[in-house]
Order: C-alpha cells, then structure tokens, then sequence
C-alpha cells in the first residue's frame, strides 16, 4: 500500500489531475488485477448477508415506502427489487434505493470502523442493479463490488467526517461511483469525474444519527447510491464535475472538513496490488449499532452472574471515545434514556442494548426492540443506572492500524448494592475475525436462514444461495436472477400506489 497526501491546494498552486485524490482512486478502479479465492468468498458471504437482512426487513414501513416509490419506476430491462418478483424490474437507481433501505432498515449488515464509520455492503445495491440493468456478468459485478469495497474503507482509514458531523455517506457514494465504473469498465477519466461528482453530491449533517433519529437513517445510504448511479449516468453522458473535489480552495476538505490547513494521508493499492480491503470488514452477529456487538457478548457473560438485577447500583461502561460520544452517556442524548424512544433510538444507546442484553441473555432482531420490552419497569430501572465513560486505553485500540490490534469493546464493572463488583472486558465480538468464533460461511447462511424463517419458500432459498456460491461463474442473465422472492401475498406494498407524486 501506499499512502496519497491529500491537502487543500489554492487556485493560484495548480493540482495535476493525476496527482488528484479521485483520480488516484479512479486508477484503481480500471485496474485489473486478479482477485484471490477468499476475497470472493467474503463477496458471496456479503451478498448473502445483505439479503438476509433485507428480506427481514421487507415489511417495515421505511423499507415498504421505499418499494413502492421504486415500484411507480418499472422498467424492462431494468434491475430487480427485494422481495418482488424476478420478471418485474426497475430503473436501476430506483431498484438501488429501495433495496438500499431494505439492507439498511435493521442495522445489521457488515462494517468497518476506524478514523470514521462505515457499512462497506452498502456498495452492493447499487452496484447490483446497475448490473443487472446492464447485463454483466458475475465476473464484472465481482469487479465492480471489489473495486467499492477497496475505496471505501481506504477513505474510512484516512478521513474522519464525524468530527466535523458530516455524515458517514460522503465516503460511500464516491466508492459506489468508483464500483459502478469498475463494473461498467470505464475510462479513468469517466470514473475520476463520477467520483468527483459523487464527492460533492453526497455531504450531509450528521444529524440523521442524532436526537430523535428517524427512518432517514436507512433512507440516507440508499440516497447515496442514487446519487451514484446518477452521478456515472452523466458523466457517461459526457458531463463534467467540480474539480478538484477534495483539494480545491473552496472543496469538501477546505470547508466541510478540516479546512483550508487540512492534511490527510489515504492508503491506496499500489498498480497491480490485490484489492484486499474486505477482508478487514465485519459483520454483525447481533441487530445493533457495531460498537455495541462486544458488549452484547460481554453482557450475556456478566448477566449470568447476577440472580436479581435490582440489586445492582450502578454499571459503569469504560469504553472509547466514539462509543461513549455516539452510542454512550457521553451523546448527551435524552432519548438514548426515553422507554418511548425509536427502534433506531435505541439502536444507538449501548445503555439500552446492555440492560436488554444483561436480563435476558439473547438478543433478536424485533423482540429486542419491541415498545414492551423497552417499556418493562424493571429494564427501565436498570438501564438508567448504566453510564458510559472513555477510556484512553479502548480509544487507543479503536484507532490501531493493525487490523489484528483493532478493538471495539470495553470494560463493564457492575457495582452491586451489598458493595461487591462483577468485572469483566472484552476487545472483539465473538463473530468478529479476531473473536471466539468468527463468522464463515455457514454463519452467514444460518443468519440468513434464521431472518428469512416463515418469509421465503424452501426452494427459493436453496435458489438464491446456490446462485451466490456460484457468483464468478454466474452469466449476465443470472445476475438478473440475484434477489430473493417473497411468495406476493406476504409482502405489503407489492403494487405501485399513487400516494405520493410518482
């Protein structure tokens, strides 16, 4: 790897736009060189994982909504949408929104966390329908799903946006671009103005993931893929984009990020280099904000150890700076604390997660969430004794290069009314490469069989999991075919509507 300076150049100090950030990633997009065995294995489990959560989600209203606006956009040829049938498709940057949301409604798809935060397999929907509308083949959709992978965790590692509260899609929507022209096998200079255009399309406030946080929150990445899809329509058109994106006087760096003294180091393959990026994300074993999967773990250990949780005083969680500032006590969020609060609320407040966690020793994707078990008086009780702190220690590992060094956990002291303690910590969650028992491949089909149980057909599944493991040898028209049915009587909002404009 090699690492790209990027700082912000005045007008007066021409910028090559070879020497530019988004070139520099365009290259790696047309570069081709051959993926590994166990990097499309990580794909398939991917894709695998991303229809496991989507199809779980089918029927939840934002996931619904999104649907059927993709639905008032049919179009022959076009790319399929989750749950709907196989021979009715969709403009593919309305198939890429609806199924954006669909993986994303749940919170429990694949991440990377270092100096910002990321969902890497957010890349996969638009890349898909792109696909699909343009007939490609499995070889070039793994190209192209690679390629977003590889840009989109490299600017994760180099350039923090939740510092100065930009939300985490402005990284995503120039990695879906690059994916798309990866995909399409695109010029550099194509692909380096659909980055550039994606780059400036795509900042927006952190404010989606803070306070009262709304459906927005899985509207917003498939917002991003739109704007990529759109972004690489028009400059296929022949269209350009503001240029230099990040490095220009009045860019994205110089005034949304950390202005105009701003410098940044972003890793970058070398030419021929594998594209390995992947490999150093994870999934979630549990339905919850990443940061909460070790604690969740940690918690079913510790609960075990408690016969009444109303003899427990107080539970201080020692943790990291972004953890105690963005899912903590440290948020200043009331309504991390309100029994009354959303889904995607409380997805966000590791107060809540823990008590959950801590009384019942499980967690499930809809249970865990329910207005009753959010509401019950003891859980209530017990989750307002829990306060989070940061820990120079667990900050320093939440920022390790060293993917092996990485850590996302805590340490949990239980403080108990007689005065004794229960202490535990734990760095990793089980599914994590590094935990106890990292995810493979019959992990991610037991996810998916456990979220699609009573919602898809027998042989549906068998259909759909065959035709992933089979992915680099799949023919265009079977890439047509990647999506999971839902039987049409199951699944609301399966006709287009005229309740909005479209």
């Amino acid at each position: 790897m090699r690492k790209h300076p990027v700082r912000v150049y005045p007008s007066k100090e021409k910028l090559d736009r070879k020497d530019q950030l988004a070139w520099k990633m365009a290259e790696i997009c047309v570069d081709k060189t051959p993926i590994k065995a166990d990097v499309i294995d990580m794909v398939i489990n991917r894709i695998i994982d991303n229809a496991s959560v989507a199809i779980a989600a089918a029927n939840r209203r934002p996931v619904a909504s999104a649907r059927a606006m993709a639905l008032a956009h049919p179009r022959a040829g076009g790319a399929t949408v989750f749950g709907m049938p196989n021979d009715q498709t969709f403009s593919c940057e309305w198939a890429s929104w609806a199924n954006g949301t669909a993986v994303r409604e749940l919170d429990y798809h694949d991440t990377f966390l270092a100096a910002d935060y990321s969902h890497p397999g957010d890349n996969i929907p638009p890349i898909l329908a792109v696909a699909q509308q343009k007939n490609k083949n499995g070889q070039e959709l793994l190209r192209g799903i690679v390629a977003g992978y590889e840009l989109h965790v490299n600017l994760v590692k180099a350039i923090c946006l939740h510092e100065f509260k930009k939300d985490h899609i402005a990284h995503l929507c120039p990695a879906s671009a690059g994916g798309i022209g990866a995909l399409l096998d695109l010029p550099v200079e194509t692909i380096f103005q659909s980055i550039q255009q994606a780059v400036h399309v795509s900042f927006t406030t952190r404010q989606s993931r803070k306070g009262e946080i709304s459906s927005w929150k899985a509207f917003a990445p498939a917002h991003s893929s739109k704007l990529a899809v759109e972004a690489v329509d028009r400059i296929m058109r022949g269209e350009g984009a503001p240029s230099p994106i990040y490095e220009g006087e009045d860019s994205v760096i110089a005034y949304m990020l950390s202005g105009k003294n701003g410098r940044y180091e972003v890793p970058l393959p070398e030419h021929g280099e594998e594209k390995r990026a992947i490999l150093e994300t994870y999934t979630k074993e549990h339905s919850a904000e990443y940061q909460s999967q070790a604690l969740i773990d940690l918690a079913f250990r510790m609960g075990k150890q408690i016969k009444n949780f109303d003899d427990v005083k107080e539970i201080v969680i020692h943790t990291s700076h972004h953890t105690h500032y963005v899912i903590g006590t440290g948020a200043g969020d009331p309504q991390k604390m309100d029994p009354k609060a959303s889904r995607e609320t409380l997805d966000h407040s590791i107060m809540y997660i823990f008590a959950v966690a801590l009384q019942d020793g499980t967690w499930h994707h809809v249970n865990s969430y329910s207005p009753e078990r959010a509401q019950r008086a003891d859980t209530v009780r017990l989750w307002h004794k829990i306060r989070t702190l940061e820990d120079p220690k667990w900050t320093e590992a939440y920022h390790a290069m060293d993917p092996d060094k990485k850590q996302f956990g805590g340490r949990v002291e239980i403080l108990m009314n007689d005065g004794s303690k229960i202490v535990d910590e734990l760095g990793v969650a089980n599914a994590h490469p590094a935990g106890a028992k990292p995810f493979q491949r019959a992990d991610y089909i037991r996810k998916f069989d456990t979220l699609t149980e009573g919602i898809i057909t027998k042989d549906e599944r068998n259909r759909f999991i065959s035709l992933c493991e089979r992915l680099p040898e799949l023919t265009a028209n079977e890439v047509k075919l990647l999506n999971v049915q839902i039987p049409i009587d199951k699944l609301t909002n399966n006709k287009r509507d005229e309740k909005g404009i479209f």
